[in-house]
């Protein structure tokens, strides 16, 4: 496999860190970034900065979505990593259109240059929210995920049946990962973990969705990462048993990629405070539109595949976030 890697979503945070992987590991890494106003995107340009003092590394500023504009940079690349999506449940409520174009129009440009360019392997991004109103827990990737509860599941759900629809047809080797909740250090500010320290440590209330009964599958970014690298290597081919979810006409599958442990709400705030050394004000508030209770990763197919992965501790997990933070908005 040629070790040239085009990763898209390059400035956000798991692109970030992928990237940073990847060089680290040799690779030659093109990434590419709509460097969009979501959030900070100060932000943005620090991870990018980071990662031009590789010399492997170089930075394309654009949107997926543009017409032809990942055709001309997936040229001789052996690996695609399709991370570029407009994120956030609640954000999908009140800009839905952002989510067409970047999620459904942005995974079509990507699955076109695959077609043209055959990489060795395309792996791209989904979410644990395509579960949706699945009830049956822990999450098996051959769990039905038919009642997408916001939009922006909605456009990941349909992003997987296209990339698997353009596996079929061009037989492209095609991985669909289903991200749960990752956190750690350069985080998103949309996110819990940073809106939690950055209100503790400006004395501000935090909000606490479905008065503190949730739980959620807390994945640290690194523990990703590593899930990801291993994968890059197995693009989809033959069975790894029962628990695969091969497609039976197309080199396709989808994995879940999760600490397999999820950690109620109030836990994980306790862990926030442990880290800052601070009490929290608590703000009750009642379940958030499009919001689900519970999440949690069946992590039988991915060990399958690329053996056991670390798994970080929440609280060693919250306490470098809390001190990336301090340090980096010193």
């Amino acid at each position: 496999m040629e070790r040239r890697a085009l990763v898209t979503g390059s400035a956000g945070f798991i692109g970030f860190h992928l990237c940073r992987r990847l060089l680290a590991d040799g690779w030659q890494v093109t990434g590419l970034d709509g460097m969009t106003p979501y959030y900070d995107v100060s932000l943005k340009e620090a991870r990018h900065a980071l990662l031009r003092q590789s010399p492997g590394f170089r930075a394309v500023e654009g949107l997926v979505e543009t017409p032809g504009l990942v055709a001309g940079l997936a040229q001789g690349a052996g690996v695609i990593v399709h991370l570029a999506a407009q994120a956030g449940v609640r954000y999908s409520i009140e800009a839905p259109r952002s989510y067409v174009e970047a999620n459904l129009i942005g995974s079509y440009e990507v699955l076109e240059a695959a077609r043209h360019a055959r990489p060795a392997h395309l792996l791209m991004a989904s979410t644990s929210s395509v579960y949706g109103a699945n009830t049956r827990m822990p999450y098996a990737e051959g769990h039905k995920a038919d009642h997408p509860m916001s939009f922006y599941a909605a456009t990941k759900k349909a992003g997987e049946a296209m990339a698997h629809s353009y596996a079929h047809l061009y037989g492209i080797p095609t991985t669909l990962f289903r991200f749960f909740t990752v956190y750690g250090p350069w985080g998103r500010p949309d996110m819990a973990l940073f809106k939690f320290v950055k209100a503790i440590l400006q004395g501000a209330p935090i909000e606490i969705y479905n008065h503190g009964e949730m739980r959620r599958d807390f994945t640290y970014v690194d523990d990703l990462v590593e899930g990801i690298t291993r994968l890059i290597a197995l693009p989809p081919a033959e069975s790894a048993g029962p628990c695969d979810s091969l497609s039976p006409v197309a080199p396709c599958r989808i994995v879940n990629i999760g600490n397999g442990a999820p950690v109620g709400l109030m836990d994980f705030v306790q862990a926030v405070e442990a880290a800052l050394g601070m009490t929290a004000e608590k703000r009750l508030l009642p379940m958030q539109p499009g919001d689900v209770p519970a999440t949690w990763a069946d992590a039988t197919l991915i060990e399958a595949l690329t053996g056991p992965l670390p798994r970080t501790d929440i609280r060693e997990g919250v306490q470098r976030f809390v001190d990336w933070y301090r340090d980096h908005y010193a």
